[in-house]
Protein backbone atom coordinates (compact mmCIF):
# COMPACT_ATOMS: atom_id res chain seq x y z
CA UNK A 1 0.00 0.00 0.00
CA UNK A 2 2.96 2.20 1.22
CA UNK A 3 4.59 1.32 -2.55
CA UNK A 4 1.11 2.90 -4.17
CA UNK A 5 1.06 5.84 -2.23
CA UNK A 6 4.40 6.31 -3.11
CA UNK A 7 3.54 6.17 -6.78
CA UNK A 8 0.38 8.21 -7.08
CA UNK A 9 2.42 10.35 -5.21
CA UNK A 10 5.39 11.13 -8.28
CA UNK A 11 2.72 10.90 -10.40
CA UNK A 12 0.42 13.84 -9.36
CA UNK A 13 4.01 15.65 -9.30
CA UNK A 14 5.05 14.65 -12.57
CA UNK A 15 1.74 15.68 -13.68
CA UNK A 16 2.03 19.35 -12.76
CA UNK A 17 5.71 19.69 -13.91
CA UNK A 18 5.92 23.54 -13.84
CA UNK A 19 3.83 23.63 -10.32
CA UNK A 20 6.15 21.23 -8.71
CA UNK A 21 9.34 22.81 -10.17
CA UNK A 22 8.34 26.19 -8.66
CA UNK A 23 7.60 24.29 -5.73
CA UNK A 24 11.15 22.67 -5.64
CA UNK A 25 12.71 25.99 -6.13
CA UNK A 26 11.65 27.90 -3.28
CA UNK A 27 13.12 24.98 -1.41
CA UNK A 28 16.47 25.08 -3.64
CA UNK A 29 17.17 28.62 -2.56
CA UNK A 30 16.31 27.98 0.81
CA UNK A 31 18.98 24.92 1.29
CA UNK A 32 21.37 27.18 -0.86
CA UNK A 33 21.49 29.27 1.68
CA UNK A 34 21.71 27.87 4.61
CA UNK A 35 24.89 26.02 3.07
CA UNK A 36 26.47 28.70 1.14
CA UNK A 37 26.15 31.05 4.02
CA UNK A 38 27.30 28.73 6.78
CA UNK A 39 30.33 27.51 4.20
CA UNK A 40 31.80 31.32 3.66
CA UNK A 41 31.48 31.68 7.29
CA UNK A 42 33.30 28.48 8.22
CA UNK A 43 35.97 28.41 5.37
CA UNK A 44 36.46 32.58 6.59
CA UNK A 45 36.71 31.40 9.84
CA UNK A 46 39.57 28.60 9.06
CA UNK A 47 41.35 31.15 6.65
CA UNK A 48 42.45 33.46 9.84
CA UNK A 49 42.86 30.80 12.38
CA UNK A 50 45.13 28.98 9.73
CA UNK A 51 46.54 32.41 9.65
CA UNK A 52 47.18 33.02 13.81
CA UNK A 53 47.76 29.54 13.95
CA UNK A 54 50.93 29.93 11.16
CA UNK A 55 52.29 32.17 13.69
CA UNK A 56 52.34 30.23 16.36
CA UNK A 57 49.59 28.95 18.97
CA UNK A 58 52.41 29.33 21.69
CA UNK A 59 53.23 33.03 20.88
CA UNK A 60 52.53 36.22 22.94
CA UNK A 61 52.84 39.26 21.64
CA UNK A 62 53.82 42.58 23.59
CA UNK A 63 53.49 45.94 22.77
CA UNK A 64 54.65 49.37 25.12
CA UNK A 65 52.19 51.83 25.07
CA UNK A 66 53.54 54.22 27.34
CA UNK A 67 54.78 57.74 25.58
CA UNK A 68 57.09 58.54 28.49
CA UNK A 69 59.39 56.58 30.16
CA UNK A 70 60.12 53.18 28.52
CA UNK A 71 62.38 50.69 30.92
CA UNK A 72 62.41 47.71 28.40
CA UNK A 73 65.95 46.88 27.59
CA UNK A 74 67.65 44.17 25.82
CA UNK A 75 69.64 42.56 28.90
CA UNK A 76 66.30 42.92 30.58
CA UNK A 77 64.66 40.71 27.71
CA UNK A 78 67.21 38.49 28.16
CA UNK A 79 66.82 38.02 31.86
CA UNK A 80 62.92 37.11 30.84
CA UNK A 81 64.34 34.43 28.25
CA UNK A 82 65.76 33.03 31.27
CA UNK A 83 62.55 31.84 32.51
CA UNK A 84 61.82 28.07 32.43
CA UNK A 85 58.00 28.39 30.90
CA UNK A 86 59.90 30.77 27.96
CA UNK A 87 62.06 29.42 25.08
CA UNK A 88 62.21 32.58 22.96
CA UNK A 89 62.27 36.62 23.52
CA UNK A 90 62.90 39.02 20.42
CA UNK A 91 62.01 42.93 20.22
CA UNK A 92 61.01 43.95 16.80
CA UNK A 93 60.96 47.57 15.29
CA UNK A 94 58.94 47.93 11.94
CA UNK A 95 58.85 50.51 9.35
CA UNK A 96 58.29 50.77 5.87
CA UNK A 97 60.80 52.34 3.47
CA UNK A 98 62.02 52.13 -0.65
CA UNK A 99 64.89 49.70 -1.09
CA UNK A 100 67.10 50.17 -4.38
CA UNK A 101 69.25 47.36 -5.97
CA UNK A 102 70.56 49.21 -9.16
CA UNK A 103 68.06 50.80 -11.06
CA UNK A 104 65.49 48.77 -9.58
CA UNK A 105 63.17 49.93 -6.37
CA UNK A 106 61.12 48.21 -4.17
CA UNK A 107 58.09 50.56 -1.73
CA UNK A 108 56.08 47.26 -0.71
CA UNK A 109 59.00 46.03 1.44
CA UNK A 110 58.04 45.41 5.70
CA UNK A 111 61.11 46.79 6.92
CA UNK A 112 62.08 44.78 10.55
CA UNK A 113 64.52 45.16 13.17
CA UNK A 114 65.45 42.55 15.37
CA UNK A 115 67.60 39.53 16.89
CA UNK A 116 68.28 36.04 16.31
CA UNK A 117 65.38 33.30 17.55
CA UNK A 118 62.70 35.87 16.12
CA UNK A 119 62.95 33.17 13.07
CA UNK A 120 61.82 30.21 15.55
CA UNK A 121 59.46 32.38 17.34
CA UNK A 122 57.75 33.33 14.12
CA UNK A 123 58.43 29.86 12.03
CA UNK A 124 60.33 31.41 9.56
CA UNK A 125 62.43 29.11 7.26
CA UNK A 126 65.92 29.93 5.43
CA UNK A 127 65.95 28.78 2.05
CA UNK A 128 69.59 30.03 1.42
CA UNK A 129 72.22 31.62 3.16
CA UNK A 130 71.28 32.06 7.22
CA UNK A 131 69.46 34.08 9.56
CA UNK A 132 70.63 36.74 12.19
CA UNK A 133 73.52 36.06 13.94
CA UNK A 134 74.04 37.52 17.46
CA UNK A 135 77.78 39.32 15.59
CA UNK A 136 75.49 41.09 13.20
CA UNK A 137 73.39 42.65 16.58
CA UNK A 138 76.67 43.34 18.91
CA UNK A 139 78.62 44.76 15.64
CA UNK A 140 75.49 46.96 14.13
CA UNK A 141 76.31 44.92 11.04
CA UNK A 142 75.13 46.11 8.07
CA UNK A 143 73.39 42.67 6.76
CA UNK A 144 69.80 41.93 5.93
CA UNK A 145 67.54 38.74 6.04
CA UNK A 146 64.85 39.04 2.82
CA UNK A 147 61.18 37.70 2.20
CA UNK A 148 61.02 35.73 -1.10
CA UNK A 149 59.11 38.52 -2.62
CA UNK A 150 61.38 41.01 -1.70
CA UNK A 151 64.38 39.32 -3.10
CA UNK A 152 62.31 38.72 -6.21
CA UNK A 153 61.50 42.01 -6.85
CA UNK A 154 65.08 43.44 -6.16
CA UNK A 155 67.15 40.98 -7.92
CA UNK A 156 64.81 38.82 -9.94
CA UNK A 157 65.70 35.34 -8.26
CA UNK A 158 65.72 34.64 -4.96
CA UNK A 159 69.35 32.95 -4.71
CA UNK A 160 70.29 37.00 -3.75
CA UNK A 161 72.47 35.84 -1.14
CA UNK A 162 75.89 38.49 -1.65
CA UNK A 163 73.64 40.85 -3.92
CA UNK A 164 73.49 44.60 -2.18
CA UNK A 165 70.77 47.31 -1.39
CA UNK A 166 70.33 50.21 -0.40
CA UNK A 167 67.62 51.60 2.51
CA UNK A 168 67.12 55.71 2.99
CA UNK A 169 71.06 56.00 1.56
CA UNK A 170 72.08 52.85 4.21
CA UNK A 171 74.07 49.91 2.18
CA UNK A 172 73.08 46.42 2.99
CA UNK A 173 74.78 43.05 2.25
CA UNK A 174 72.24 40.39 1.69
CA UNK A 175 73.01 37.08 4.05
CA UNK A 176 69.59 34.92 3.86
CA UNK A 177 66.26 34.63 2.05
CA UNK A 178 63.15 32.94 3.31
CA UNK A 179 61.29 29.99 2.08
CA UNK A 180 58.25 31.30 0.64
CA UNK A 181 55.56 31.99 3.02
CA UNK A 182 52.44 33.02 0.61
CA UNK A 183 49.61 35.20 1.28
CA UNK A 184 46.66 34.82 3.94
CA UNK A 185 44.04 37.22 4.94
CA UNK A 186 46.30 38.85 7.48
CA UNK A 187 48.72 39.93 3.98
CA UNK A 188 51.71 39.00 2.80
CA UNK A 189 54.84 36.91 4.38
CA UNK A 190 57.18 37.51 1.53
CA UNK A 191 58.01 41.23 1.58
CA UNK A 192 59.97 40.87 4.89
CA UNK A 193 63.75 42.75 5.04
CA UNK A 194 64.75 41.61 8.05
CA UNK A 195 68.04 43.87 9.99
CA UNK A 196 69.90 43.53 13.09
CA UNK A 197 67.79 45.54 15.86
CA UNK A 198 70.87 47.49 17.21
CA UNK A 199 71.23 48.56 13.52
CA UNK A 200 67.39 49.06 13.29
CA UNK A 201 67.25 51.45 16.90
CA UNK A 202 70.39 53.61 14.97
CA UNK A 203 68.88 54.60 11.55
CA UNK A 204 65.33 54.87 11.96
CA UNK A 205 65.96 56.68 15.39
CA UNK A 206 64.01 54.16 17.62
CA UNK A 207 64.15 54.45 21.32
CA UNK A 208 63.48 51.82 22.94
CA UNK A 209 61.76 48.61 22.92
CA UNK A 210 58.20 49.50 22.20
CA UNK A 211 57.05 45.48 20.65
CA UNK A 212 58.62 42.00 21.20
CA UNK A 213 57.22 38.70 20.92
CA UNK A 214 57.59 35.83 23.38
CA UNK A 215 57.36 32.18 22.45
CA UNK A 216 56.76 29.58 25.67
CA UNK A 217 58.18 26.19 25.48
CA UNK A 218 54.88 24.68 24.37
CA UNK A 219 51.11 25.28 24.36
CA UNK A 220 50.55 23.92 27.65
CA UNK A 221 52.99 26.84 29.32
CA UNK A 222 51.51 29.86 27.85
CA UNK A 223 49.15 30.67 30.46
CA UNK A 224 52.21 30.62 32.90
CA UNK A 225 54.79 32.85 30.13
CA UNK A 226 51.93 35.53 30.16
CA UNK A 227 52.13 35.39 33.74
CA UNK A 228 55.96 36.07 34.02
CA UNK A 229 55.92 38.34 31.39
CA UNK A 230 52.87 40.39 33.30
CA UNK A 231 55.11 40.24 36.25
CA UNK A 232 57.88 41.68 34.42
CA UNK A 233 56.21 44.58 32.78
CA UNK A 234 54.68 45.31 36.25
CA UNK A 235 57.74 45.52 37.71
CA UNK A 236 59.30 47.99 35.12
CA UNK A 237 55.76 50.19 34.74
CA UNK A 238 55.01 50.06 38.39
CA UNK A 239 52.12 48.57 38.03
CA UNK A 240 50.71 50.67 35.40
CA UNK A 241 48.99 47.97 33.41
CA UNK A 242 47.62 50.68 31.61
CA UNK A 243 51.56 51.35 30.32
CA UNK A 244 51.19 48.41 27.79
CA UNK A 245 49.30 44.87 26.07
CA UNK A 246 50.02 41.16 25.97
CA UNK A 247 48.33 39.57 23.65
CA UNK A 248 47.88 35.54 23.82
CA UNK A 249 47.41 33.86 20.39
CA UNK A 250 46.21 31.04 21.97
CA UNK A 251 42.80 33.35 23.35
CA UNK A 252 43.07 35.24 20.35
CA UNK A 253 42.21 32.11 18.62
CA UNK A 254 39.58 31.09 21.40
CA UNK A 255 38.06 34.24 20.87
CA UNK A 256 37.80 34.36 17.12
CA UNK A 257 35.92 30.52 16.95
CA UNK A 258 33.53 31.43 19.77
CA UNK A 259 32.85 34.61 17.53
CA UNK A 260 32.56 32.52 14.12
CA UNK A 261 30.62 30.08 15.59
CA UNK A 262 27.94 33.10 16.97
CA UNK A 263 28.24 34.35 13.37
CA UNK A 264 27.47 31.01 11.46
CA UNK A 265 24.42 30.12 13.61
CA UNK A 266 22.64 33.67 13.03
CA UNK A 267 23.80 33.52 9.01
CA UNK A 268 22.42 29.85 9.18
CA UNK A 269 18.51 31.27 10.70
CA UNK A 270 18.47 33.98 8.49
CA UNK A 271 19.16 31.48 5.80
CA UNK A 272 16.45 29.18 7.28
CA UNK A 273 13.88 32.03 6.75
CA UNK A 274 13.87 31.25 2.96
CA UNK A 275 13.56 27.71 3.35
CA UNK A 276 10.23 28.32 5.71
CA UNK A 277 9.14 30.25 2.61
CA UNK A 278 9.75 27.38 0.60
CA UNK A 279 7.70 25.09 3.28
CA UNK A 280 4.78 27.82 3.17
CA UNK A 281 5.13 27.05 -1.09
CA UNK A 282 4.61 23.56 -0.17
CA UNK A 283 1.85 23.88 1.63
CA UNK A 284 0.01 26.22 -0.96
CA UNK A 285 0.26 23.96 -3.58
CA UNK A 286 -0.69 21.13 -1.64
CA UNK A 287 -3.78 23.08 -0.66
CA UNK A 288 -4.65 23.83 -4.35
CA UNK A 289 -3.88 19.95 -5.23
CA UNK A 290 -6.49 19.11 -2.31
CA UNK A 291 -8.85 21.23 -4.18
CA UNK A 292 -8.32 20.06 -7.57
CA UNK A 293 -8.06 16.66 -6.53
CA UNK A 294 -11.41 16.19 -4.52
CA UNK A 295 -13.52 14.20 -6.82
CA UNK A 296 -10.43 11.97 -6.94
CA UNK A 297 -10.18 11.73 -2.98
CA UNK A 298 -14.23 10.69 -2.93
CA UNK A 299 -13.80 8.00 -5.52
CA UNK A 300 -10.83 6.27 -3.78
CA UNK A 301 -12.91 6.48 -0.26
CA UNK A 302 -15.66 4.99 -1.98
CA UNK A 303 -13.96 1.92 -2.77
CA UNK A 304 -12.38 1.55 0.32
CA UNK A 305 -9.45 3.88 1.01
CA UNK A 306 -8.75 4.48 4.32
CA UNK A 307 -8.18 7.77 5.91
CA UNK A 308 -4.54 6.54 6.25
CA UNK A 309 -3.72 6.31 2.62
CA UNK A 310 -4.97 9.03 1.96
CA UNK A 311 -3.23 11.09 4.91
CA UNK A 312 0.05 8.93 3.74
CA UNK A 313 -0.20 10.02 -0.36
CA UNK A 314 -0.61 13.65 0.37
CA UNK A 315 2.22 13.69 3.30
CA UNK A 316 4.81 11.47 0.58
CA UNK A 317 3.63 13.98 -2.17
CA UNK A 318 5.13 16.82 0.13
CA UNK A 319 8.38 15.05 1.44
CA UNK A 320 8.95 13.83 -2.28
CA UNK A 321 9.14 17.75 -3.50
CA UNK A 322 11.09 19.13 -0.01
CA UNK A 323 13.65 15.94 -0.24
CA UNK A 324 13.79 16.66 -3.92
CA UNK A 325 15.03 20.27 -3.79
CA UNK A 326 16.83 19.49 -0.78
CA UNK A 327 19.12 17.63 -2.79
CA UNK A 328 19.21 19.62 -5.61
CA UNK A 329 19.89 22.53 -3.15
CA UNK A 330 23.27 20.04 -2.06
CA UNK A 331 24.12 19.91 -5.27
CA UNK A 332 23.91 23.93 -6.66
CA UNK A 333 25.58 24.80 -3.44
CA UNK A 334 28.58 22.39 -4.02
CA UNK A 335 29.11 24.03 -7.75
CA UNK A 336 28.10 27.78 -6.20
CA UNK A 337 31.44 27.11 -3.39
CA UNK A 338 33.71 25.53 -5.94
CA UNK A 339 33.62 28.46 -8.43
CA UNK A 340 33.24 31.13 -5.01
CA UNK A 341 36.22 29.62 -3.00
CA UNK A 342 38.88 30.73 -5.66
CA UNK A 343 37.46 33.86 -6.32
CA UNK A 344 37.65 34.59 -3.02
CA UNK A 345 40.77 32.70 -1.80
CA UNK A 346 39.66 30.67 0.47
CA UNK A 347 39.18 27.14 1.41
CA UNK A 348 35.44 26.48 0.64
CA UNK A 349 33.26 22.84 1.03
CA UNK A 350 30.26 21.43 2.14
CA UNK A 351 30.84 19.91 5.74
CA UNK A 352 28.67 16.78 6.59
CA UNK A 353 27.04 17.90 8.98
CA UNK A 354 25.39 21.12 7.26
CA UNK A 355 24.69 18.82 4.70
CA UNK A 356 22.79 16.22 6.67
CA UNK A 357 21.07 18.91 8.39
CA UNK A 358 20.12 21.18 5.79
CA UNK A 359 18.56 17.88 4.31
CA UNK A 360 16.68 17.15 7.22
CA UNK A 361 15.65 20.77 7.86
CA UNK A 362 14.17 20.37 4.65
CA UNK A 363 12.33 16.77 5.52
CA UNK A 364 11.06 18.51 8.35
CA UNK A 365 10.29 21.39 6.85
CA UNK A 366 8.12 18.97 4.12
CA UNK A 367 6.75 17.29 7.11
CA UNK A 368 5.31 20.16 8.98
CA UNK A 369 3.55 21.97 6.03
CA UNK A 370 2.53 18.71 3.92
CA UNK A 371 0.73 17.59 7.31
CA UNK A 372 -2.30 20.04 7.28
CA UNK A 373 -3.28 19.75 3.89
CA UNK A 374 -2.93 15.96 3.86
CA UNK A 375 -5.11 15.85 7.08
CA UNK A 376 -7.76 18.02 5.24
CA UNK A 377 -7.52 15.54 2.46
CA UNK A 378 -7.92 12.98 4.62
CA UNK A 379 -10.83 13.86 6.52
CA UNK A 380 -12.99 14.80 3.02
CA UNK A 381 -16.10 12.62 3.71
CA UNK A 382 -16.77 10.16 0.51
CA UNK A 383 -20.34 12.22 -0.43
CA UNK A 384 -19.26 15.68 0.07
CA UNK A 385 -16.01 15.02 -2.24
CA UNK A 386 -17.83 13.48 -5.28
CA UNK A 387 -20.97 15.76 -5.13
CA UNK A 388 -17.86 18.63 -5.26
CA UNK A 389 -18.01 20.60 -8.39
CA UNK A 390 -14.72 22.72 -7.82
Amino acid sequence: MILQSIKMAFKSIAGNKMRSFLTVLGVVIGVVAIVMLIAIAQGANSAVASSIEGLGTNLLTVSVRTQRYNPVSMEGLSKLEQQPSIARVAPLVTTTGTAKAGVTTYTDGSIQGTVPGYDEIRNLEVETGRFLTQPDIDNRSMVAVLGSEAAQELFGTTRAVGESFSVSGYTFSVVGVLASQGSSMMGSGDNQIIIPFTLAERIFFQKGITSFYISAGSADDVTVAEYATTDYLDGLFHDDSDAYTVFNQSSMLETLNEATAVLTTMLGGIAGISLLVGGIGIMNIMLVSVSERTREIGIRKAVGAARGNILTQFLIEALAVSLLGGLLGLVISGVGLAVLGPLLDITLSVSPSVALAAIGFSVFIGVVFGLYPANKASKLHPIDALRYEG
